[in-house]
């Protein structure tokens, strides 16, 4: 009887043990059925398309969007480099232009500077012209002293001098002013020019007259009534002069 009686407490503790292993696994599908509900819920305001894209077909579309991307800022680096080209030429030129300006302002000025005085040495010419042919009025016979003796005057009141020395003196003021006009235009760069003998030269010489000269060529300065002047490589008046003429 003791026998039966711990055989049926063993079968009781076996059968109690075995049916509270039973409910916890029949309970554990039913709360992964909660948690797989819940999480739907969680994730129901996701589009199907989204939710049913692949990985392969997400990766595909990020990487078509960055190509997109690049694409666009390529095309605008483009276009900037484009302009940085064409506003570097328009600097390089108006530099040039800026550099040329200020080239031909400084050649103008330093022009303006050497002929400023035109007008002035075109007056002193004509003085010059003048004294040139005082000069040449009085010859070189009469520069010299005379060989036999002079007459006695009939004046009561002898001049200090004799005309041959105020003949001298006369002539050596002139030539004086002469040189001294002369010094004047060299210190302002105005040369005199005599072309007697050259090539004539329309640029630089006038013609007065033709004369048909043995032995000289055609075209050759004989004669020049007008020295010509300068200012510096610029013609200031031109040297009127005679020119030979073909004798045949």
């Amino acid at each position: 009887m003791s026998f039966a009686a711990s055989a049926f407490q063993s079968l009781r503790t076996s059968s109690s043990s075995f049916s509270s292993r039973a409910f916890v696994r029949s309970s554990a599908p039913t709360r992964l059925t909660r948690c797989s509900q819940l999480t739907r819920r969680h994730y129901s305001d996701i589009p199907a398309d989204a939710a049913s894209a692949t990985p392969e077909q997400k990766k595909e579309d990020h990487q078509a969007k960055t190509d997109d991307k690049c694409s666009a800022t390529a095309e605008k680096l483009k276009a900037k480099e484009a302009e940085v080209v064409d506003l570097t030429s328009r600097l390089r030129y108006l530099q040039a232009d800026f550099l040329n300006l200020q080239r031909n302002a400084a050649r103008e000025k330093e022009q303006t500077k050497d002929f400023a005085i035109t007008r002035f040495a075109l007056d002193l010419l004509e003085t010059v012209d003048v004294l040139a042919i005082a000069l040449k009025t009085v010859p070189e016979a009469a520069l010299k002293p005379p060989t036999s003796l002079e007459s006695t005057e009939s004046s009561s009141t002898p001049l200090p001098k004799s005309h041959h020395a105020y003949l001298q003196d006369l002539h050596t003021g002139v030539e004086m002013t002469h040189r001294l006009l002369l010094q004047t235009l060299f210190k302002y760069h105005v040369k005199p020019f005599d072309p007697t003998g050259d090539k004539f030269d329309p640029n630089h010489h006038e013609a007065l007259y033709q004369a048909p000269i043995p032995g000289k060529e055609p075209g050759t300065v004989i004669d020049c009534q007008k020295i010509g002047y300068k200012i510096k490589d610029r013609v200031l008046r031109a040297a009127q002069v005679g020119v030979a003429q073909d004798t045949s």
